[in-house]
């Protein structure tokens, strides 16, 4: 089976992991013959190209192919991956990302992609942008329904409001959980103490952590917002911050401005395959988005056996049960955060207690093998009916 998978930019993150982890597994595992094609990757958020060159996994970099909205360069990148598409005469478009997810099935559905297969990892749509940007990309996004033969969720959540936004009919959607290296998670515990010693961290200092980019809707003003008052209860208390962005400078002004730099600890991007060191070091882990498909700190922090404090938005009940593998919170709610912070804090049997709870929910759902084993079925159904 020939394969094609189009990605805006792989940068680090959660949809790029995810598509390269599918890449490889399908290489490997079931002998597909699959391209990668990428815009350019560049930026704060760091690079999965050299990751993907080692998994022998060459990337096919179109110039044009750029997030943001650019008429011109949109009208080329669509002529370009048309003559992609065409030359590599694949068995399985498969696309990621709002722009390669719009331009990428366009020149499939015009090249004539048997199939033409799209994973939601998050919506372009959501209620914190412009209404007219709304209706914009939800209008995009019925358009070029037309073109896709089948849709593939992160979580549940993703399909509910697609369909709700009138994008596709119900058939046509899988949900395949974003797989991972489970078993690095498993044992992300090893080695941690020497990690946290590094770090400067005490022994009975409790960690909460936070994997996500310095970037808007992350929600990192919402944990600063808290870490006042969580601090007075409990000085012993570290905020592990895994990632970069363009907010950095920002956010590490308003640590300073609070008094809390010595609470808080910046430690930049990291490449995927250290993510469980860092998950490891933690006793919590917050996630505070607003808006995310199902975001794979999740289920990352479960498999290493810590509880998970997020907001309600989008798949994270998915994974996140309330007061049973972590806490689930409206967004925004900054006092839920701090009663939930400060709650593991003081009972830090409750917090290994819900850990250990979550790393038996996500064991097998979250499993790279799992993930890639359901998408290669998927191809197979799909082309045995066209």
């Amino acid at each position: 089976m020939k394969v094609c998978h189009i990605i805006t930019r792989m940068i680090i993150g959660g949809a790029q992991e995810n598509t390269l982890a599918t890449c490889v597994g399908l290489k490997r595992d079931y002998g597909c013959e699959v391209d990668l094609v990428t815009g350019p990757t560049e930026g704060p958020e760091g690079s999965l190209m050299d990751a993907a060159r080692a998994a022998g996994i060459e990337p096919i970099v179109v110039p044009t192919l750029v997030r943001l909205l650019s008429p011109d360069k949109d009208l080329d990148s669509l002529r370009d991956l048309r003559r992609v598409l065409r030359q590599g005469r694949y068995d399985v478009v498969h696309t990621h990302s709002a722009k390669a997810g719009i331009l990428g099935r366009i020149a499939a559905g015009r090249e004539r992609a048997p199939v033409v297969v799209h994973t939601i990892h998050g919506l372009a749509f959501h209620e914190y942008e412009r209404w007219w940007k709304n209706l914009l990309y939800i209008a995009a996004e019925q358009y070029v329904a037309r073109f896709t033969t089948h849709f593939i969720s992160v979580a549940d959540a993703m399909t509910r409001k697609s369909l709700a936004a009138g994008i596709g009919r119900a058939g046509q959607y899988t949900t395949i959980y974003s797989g991972m290296d489970i078993g690095a998670f498993l044992a992300a515990t090893e080695g941690a103490a020497e990690l946290r010693k590094r770090f400067g961290i005490q022994p009975d200092d409790f960690v909460i952590g936070k994997i996500a980019r310095l970037f808007e809707l992350k929600g990192h003003e919402y944990l600063l917002a808290a870490a006042p008052d969580i601090v007075t209860a409990d000085p012993r208390v570290k905020f592990l911050l895994v990632g970069d962005g363009v907010r950095r400078r920002e956010l590490e002004n308003e640590v300073i401005r609070l008094g809390l730099d010595r609470h808080f600890l910046f430690v930049g991007l990291a490449p995927p395959h250290e993510v469980p060191r860092y998950v490891g070091c933690m006793d919590a882990l917050v996630h505070l988005s607003l808006r995310e498909g199902l975001a794979r700190a999740l289920p990352q922090a479960l498999a290493a056996g810590k509880p998970a404090i997020s907001f309600d938005i989008d798949g994270a009940s998915e994974v996140v049960k309330n007061d049973e593998t972590g806490f689930l919170l409206a967004p925004k709610d900054v006092e839920g955060l701090k009663r939930a912070v400060i709650r593991l804090l003081q009972d830090r049997s409750l917090a290994a207690s819900m850990g250990t709870r979550g790393r038996e929910l996500v064991r097998e759902k979250f499993s790279q093998e799992t993930m890639v084993r359901q998408i290669y079925e998927l191809y197979q159904r799909l082309a045995g009916t066209v």
